[in-house]
């Protein structure tokens, strides 16, 4: 022999690539939520001092999909900020919080935990906390 195992037997198949399968828009619709989910009151995403004109309405299409609830403040543009981007069919989970203060306060005495996130150069990235164990409030913005 020159130094080279023989092989015995055939070569090793490889395992088959998976098979993508497409689905026809019927049965897009028929796997989807048949109503929208009850609020779970476990998780709130609250930008509760948002800028005018901001896209609230992609983050409530986030929120949905998630199973959070998107906590918002009494402002007049506000409703008109949460249409735009939103694209669900159905009501999703939206509560109206008044006093943004006050709001933090009373979700404080009920037992939530209270999580601030900002995008800044020494914080802590989003993906990297765990899940939440205990209904949270995550404050979006400054």
């Amino acid at each position: 022999m020159s130094g080279r195992a023989r092989r015995r037997g055939p070569a090793p198949v490889p395992p088959p690539a998976p098979a993508f399968r497409t689905r026809t828009p019927g049965e897009l619709r028929r796997a989807r939520r048949p109503r929208a989910h009850a609020c779970w009151d476990h998780l709130y995403a609250a930008p509760l001092w948002p800028l005018h004109g901001a896209n609230l309405g992609t983050l409530l299409r986030t929120c949905d999909a998630v199973g959070a609830c998107l906590a918002v403040p009494r402002f007049p543009w506000v409703p008109e900020a949460l249409e735009r981007g939103n694209t669900l069919r159905r009501p999703a989970c939206v509560h109206w919080t008044g006093d943004p203060v006050g709001w933090l306060e009373r979700q404080r005495e009920r037992g939530l935990r209270v999580v601030g996130v900002e995008l800044a150069d020494e914080a802590v990235r989003l993906a990297d906390l765990p899940a939440a164990r205990e209904p949270t409030v995550m404050v979006l913005g400054h």
